[in-house]
């Protein structure tokens, strides 16, 4: 299977000069987390001297030092190296699955010219972190390859009713918004052609700075606290799931401060609070954890994949819910906080999936007498 990384370059210039600076962002993050500029060196296959010296040249271009060292402390970012790293962090945050999209459109484009090639399995799915893992053990298994989409739950659905995809990824709330959520859904369920497959539970709920300073507790105080605000664009399931729970609390959305400042990943929203340029964010917990933010729990998701009946019996889809099913896919899930592997792998008619969600009401018979 063919695979295609694009990354992003950090290239500085001046209008007054020729001289440019590229900045490895990837070396301040590992001086950052680990506070030695050997460790930084080892990770980026360099040489001690010569990160130093990119360090010196660095801090020369823009006048400014970007490190500095402490005697028995190791090396620590000043502030302005802090904001780089920050910057980096949000970028990658917001341009990860995007880039992730292209080079895997890229790879479709040139697979046609290569003689040889695994089956490609086509999934159209919401982002999350889940998914990724999935996509990261398919990735290592050989024979078999994942041409990966982050769509949203209706854009899923629809390219799988279209073709355009094999497996449809969708995210339902458990609660008082189920109903509502699967209905806008259930005209692209049909019952004979369709099967459902579980996958993961999810927590979703707001994400604040450490030690929650605002003393957020409930969307709510979104609005009497004027807690600044990041949300998610109008296209994600997340956003439509955020709508609705202001809807269902009978909050006003122009009351929330910044309602209107997007971002498109659950780690892009994260990122912009953990940085300081919003209070709380809505999302999942693993992009919470992931920027050391502290988390308030709102619901539960459940994260379903819907395919066509014929399709079950692939050999390519057999291998697939061998690995959803496997050890290893669940130990990875157990790491990732405020998710969990239900039911995963297992199959059901849309039927029993719709009957799970509307549980028939029990009648009781009247006795003779």
């Amino acid at each position: 299977m063919l695979h295609i990384e694009i990354e992003t370059i950090w290239r500085f210039h001046k209008d007054d000069s020729p001289q440019t600076a590229v900045v490895m962002l990837g070396i301040l993050n590992d001086i950052r987390q680990t506070g030695k500029l050997a460790s930084a060196a080892k990770h980026a296959q360099l040489s001690y001297r010569h990160v130093w010296n990119l360090l010196e040249q660095w801090s020369e271009f823009f006048g400014v030092p970007l490190v500095e060292s402490h005697r028995g402390k190791g090396t620590a970012l000043t502030p302005f190296g802090e904001k780089l790293v920050w910057a980096g962090q949000r970028m990658q945050a917001r341009l990860g699955p995007q880039l992730e999209n292209l080079s895997q459109e890229l790879a479709t484009e040139i697979k046609p010219f290569l003689r040889y090639g695994p089956s490609v399995i086509r999934v159209h799915a919401s982002h999350g972190f889940a998914v990724a893992k999935l996509r990261e053990l398919l990735d290592q298994t050989p024979g078999i390859g994942i041409d990966l989409r982050y769509v949203s739950n209706q854009n899923s659905l629809l390219s799988l009713a279209q073709g355009a995809c094999d497996l449809s990824g969708v995210h339902l709330p458990r609660g008082e918004l189920r109903q509502q959520s699967i209905e806008a859904c259930k005209e692209w369920l049909d019952p004979l052609e369709y099967r459902v497959i579980s996958f993961v539970t999810r927590e979703m709920g707001l994400m604040v700075k450490r030690g929650n300073p605002l003393a957020i507790t409930s969307l709510k105080d979104l609005a009497e606290r004027r807690a600044r605000f990041v949300n998610r664009d109008h296209d994600s399931g997340t956003r439509l799931l955020f709508d609705q729970l202001l809807a269902l609390h009978k909050i006003d959305e122009a009351g929330i401060n910044g309602s209107q400042q997007i971002e498109f990943t659950h780690a892009a929203v994260a990122a912009y609070v953990a940085s300081d340029m919003a209070d709380v964010s809505f999302g999942v917990e693993a992009a919470a954890r992931q920027f050391g933010l502290d988390f308030i729990r709102l619901l539960t998701e459940d994260y379903f994949f819907v395919c066509r009946r014929s399709f079950l019996e692939t050999e390519p889809m057999q291998r697939l819910l061998e690995v959803m099913k496997g050890s290893t896919f669940h130990e990875a899930i157990a790491r990732l906080p405020g998710y969990a592997a239900v039911n995963t792998g297992s199959v059901s008619t849309v039927r029993q999936f719709l009957d799970s969600v509307y549980p028939k009401p029990v009648t009781s018979r009247k006795r003779k007498t």
